[in-house]
């Protein structure tokens, strides 16, 4: 049987299921709530909701012309 090693990196597919206790429910909803119930994470969430706001503006603005896309210029000391 395979040991876990938390070294190494693991993966699984989307249709795996994972076990949680009741206890450790509680812990990792209580957890959430206390880091989502602070001014930093209202920050952040508000942030969020700005950059997809500006990038859906940026998208209209591409598949309207105005935006163009920037191509950079290769130079000599790239190569």
């Amino acid at each position: 049987m395979a040991q876990y090693d938390p070294n190494k990196k693991y993966t699984w597919t989307p249709e795996d299921t994972f076990e949680l206790t009741g206890r450790d429910f509680g812990l990792i909803l209580n957890m959430l709530r206390s880091m989502l119930n602070t001014e930093e994470a209202a920050k952040i969430l508000l942030a969020q909701q700005a950059n997809s706001e500006i990038e859906a503006v940026l998208a209209r603005g591409v598949e309207a012309g105005h935006v163009k896309e920037m191509v950079e210029e290769v130079s000599s000391k790239d190569l």
